[in-house]
C-alpha cells in the first residue's frame, strides 16, 4: 500500500517507548507523520501521550478537543484534525549553539532516515514508519492509492498518480462520447429500415390477389407502413432519450478537469519551489556552521580581538542560516499540507463523478433496452391482424364467390350424335 505524504515521524525515543494506552484511548499517525491520541469514549483527541493511571492525557491543555473520531488526522466531515502549523519537518533553532543547526546529531539523523522525498513529496520510510490507517478503509478509494509516481512501462519516465486518476476520467468521457456515436448509427440504421418498409408497403406486387387471401396480403403490406412508424417513433426516442443526454452530459467536463489539472499541477510546482529552497537553506546551514568551526579552530590556535569578532560574526551568520531554514522548511510544510488537501478534495469528487458517469450511462441503456420492448410489442401489434385474416382464410369460400361472380353458364356438354 502508498503510503500517504507526511512530514518526518515523531522522535524515535517517543515510538521506542512502549506504554500500553489506558482504556478508551486508540493511537493514529497524521498525514504528517505525528502520532496523536483519541478518546473513541469521549472523541476527544490530544497530541500529548494520556496517562496510564488516570485514563486522561498527561498534559491535558490547548490541544485538547471535542472532535467526531478522526481517521488518518481527518475528520469524517474531511477537515483536518490537527492546524497544520503544529507539524513541521525536525528542525532545532540556533539558541547561540553553533552545533544546534544542521548538526549530524543521532536524533537527526534519525528522523532522516524516517522519511523519503519523492518529486520533492515527503513520505514516511517504509521499513520505519508504521502502515498508515486508510481514509476511507473499506473502499478501494482514489483517496488512498494514488500518491506516489508510476513508472512509464516502457520505463521513459513517470506518471504523477492524481495524472492516471485524470486520465482514467478523461478516457471515460471519450468512452461516453463514442457511446452516444454508437446510438447515433443505430438511430441512421432505424431510419433507413423504417424508409425502405414505408417504401415497400406502397409496392403493387400481387396486388391483384382476390378473396380471403387478397385481404391478408393487403393487411401484411398495410404492416409494414404501420412497423414502418413504430420504426421511427423508435429513432426519435434513441435521439431524444439516449443519444443527446449522453453527448450532452458534463458538456464542460473536459474544460473542468483541465483547471482541476492545472490546479494540482501548480501545488505541485509550488512544492517543488519549496522543497529546493529548504536544500538550499540547508546548505547555506551547513556552509555558516563549517566557516564557525574554522574561526574556532583559531580562535584555540591564537586569541586575538580580531578572531574573536570573526566568530561573533560567523555565529550570527550561523543563526541567521538557521533560521531560514526554519521558514524555509515552514513554508515547505505549508505547501505541502495545502497540496495533501487538495489531493484528498479532489481525488474524492473525481471519485464521485466516476460513479455519476458511470449510473447516468447504466441509465440511459436501460431506458435503450425499455424502447426496444416496447418497439418489439408495437411491432407484434402490427401483425396481429394479419394473423387474423390468415385464420379466416377459405379456399372453398373464395372459389364460390369467384365463381358467382365470374360464371358463364352451368349447361354442361353432351356427346354429339350420328
Amino acid at each position: 500500500m502508498l503510503k500517504k505524504p507526511g512530514m518526518v515521524p515523531p522522535p524515535p525515543g517517543e515510538e521506542s517507548q512502549i506504554i500500553l494506552l489506558p482504556p478508551g484511548w486508540q493511537s493514529y499517525l497524521s498525514p504528517q507523520g505525528r502520532r496523536y491520541y483519541v478518546n473513541t469514549t469521549t472523541n476527544e483527541t490530544t497530541w500529548e501521550r494520556p496517562s496510564s493511571s488516570s485514563g486522561i492525557p498527561a498534559s491535558p491543555g490547548p490541544h485538547r478537543s471535542s472532535l467526531p473520531p478522526t481517521v488518518n488526522g481527518y475528520h469524517a466531515a474531511g477537515t483536518p484534525a490537527h492546524p497544520p502549523e503544529t507539524a513541521h519537518m525536525s528542525v532545532r533553532k540556533s539558541t547561540g549553539d553553533s552545533q544546534n543547526l544542521g548538526s549530524s546529531s543521532p536524533g537527526k539523523k534519525q528522523n532522516k532516515e524516517n522519511t523519503i522525498t519523492i518529486n520533492c513529496v515527503t513520505f514516511p520510510h517504509p521499513d520505519t514508519m508504521p502502515e498508515q490507517q486508510l481514509l476511507k478503509p473499506t473502499e478501494w478509494s482514489y483517496c488512498d492509492y494514488f500518491w506516489a509516481d508510476k513508472k512509464d512501462p516502457q520505463g521513459n519516465g513517470t506518471m504523477a498518480g492524481f495524472e492516471l486518476l485524470l486520465q482514467k476520467q478523461l478516457k471515460g468521457k471519450q468512452m461516453q462520447k463514442e457511446m452516444s456515436e454508437f446510438i447515433r448509427e443505430r438511430i441512421k440504421i432505424e431510419e433507413e429500415y423504417a424508409k425502405n418498409l414505408a417504401k415497400l408497403s406502397q409496392n403493387s406486387l400481387a396486388a391483384q390477389e382476390e378473396g380471403s387471401l387478397g385481404e391478408a396480403w393487403a393487411q401484411v403490406k398495410k404492416s409494414l407502413a404501420d412497423e414502418a412508424e413504430v420504426h421511427l417513433k423508435f429513432s426519435a426516442k434513441l435521439h431524444s432519450e439516449v443519444e443527446k443526454p449522453l453527448m450532452n452530459f458534463r458538456e464542460n467536463f473536459k474544460k473542468d478537469m483541465k483547471k482541476c489539472e492545472h490546479h494540482i499541477t501548480d501545488l505541485r510546482k509550488q512544492l517543488a519551489s519549496r522543497h529546493a529552497a529548504v536544500e538550499k537553506a540547508r546548505k547555506a546551514l551547513t556552509e555558516r556552521q563549517r566557516d564557525l568551526e574554522i574561526k574556532t579552530q583559531q580562535l584555540e590556535i591564537k586569541l586575538s580581538n580580531k578572531t574573536e569578532e570573526d566568530i561573533k560574526k560567523a555565529r550570527r551568520k550561523s543563526t541567521q542560516a538557521g533560521d531560514d531554514l526554519m521558514r524555509c522548511v515552514d513554508l515547505y510544510n505549508q505547501a505541502q499540507s495545502k497540496w495533501f488537501e487538495e489531493m484528498v478534495t479532489t481525488t474524492l469528487e473525481l471519485e464521485r463523478l466516476e460513479a455519476e458517469r458511470v449510473e447516468m450511462i447504466r441509465q440511459h441503456l436501460c431506458q435503450y433496452t425499455q424502447l426496444r420492448h416496447e418497439t418489439d410489442m408495437f411491432n407484434q401489434s402490427t401483425v396481429e391482424p394479419v394473423d387474423q385474416l390468415l385464420r379466416k382464410v377459405d379456399p372453398a369460400k373464395d372459389r364460390e364467390l369467384w365463381v358467382r361472380e365470374h360464371k358463364t353458364g352451368n349447361i354442361r356438354p353432351v356427346d354429339m350424335e350420328i
